[in-house]
């Protein structure tokens, strides 16, 4: 299923997952979360995206640009995983796995590609 999410759907998570406490600093990060996940072609070679992509697409804007003061990690998996399981997929959400994905996206050694693959490969 092809779900296509909003920047209000994505304020719903943040409250969510973190309360009012910790607010939005930067809107246009969401913005280019909210515009990369929509992209029906991400490569020439490559058909419809499916949930795992445009999760790993959220997640790596999320992580790399920090809409938020603090916690841009944890906010990035509570979105990947809430997306993933609203298009009727699932993945796990052991820490450790999450721990490191998210160390490797901060580092840059994963394309978005790459960050699906590992979504992926977390289903239970």
């Amino acid at each position: 299923m092809e779900l296509n999410i909003d920047i209000r759907w994505l304020l719903e998570r943040q409250e969510e997952l973190l309360g009012k406490e910790l607010g939005v600093r930067d809107y246009s990060a969401l913005v280019a979360a909210v515009a990369r996940h929509r992209v029906n072609t991400p490569q020439l070679d490559v058909g419809n995206p499916d949930a795992y992509w445009r999760a790993a697409a959220l997640l790596e804007q999320i992580v790399l640009l920090r809409p938020l003061p603090a916690r841009n990690g944890f906010f990035g998996m509570g979105v990947a995983v809430s997306y993933i399981r609203a298009s009727g997929e699932d993945v796990a959400t052991a820490f450790e796995p999450w721990r490191d994905l998210i160390a490797d996206i901060r580092a840059l050694r994963l394309t978005v590609y790459d960050i699906a693959d590992r979504l992926r490969s977390m289903r239970p």
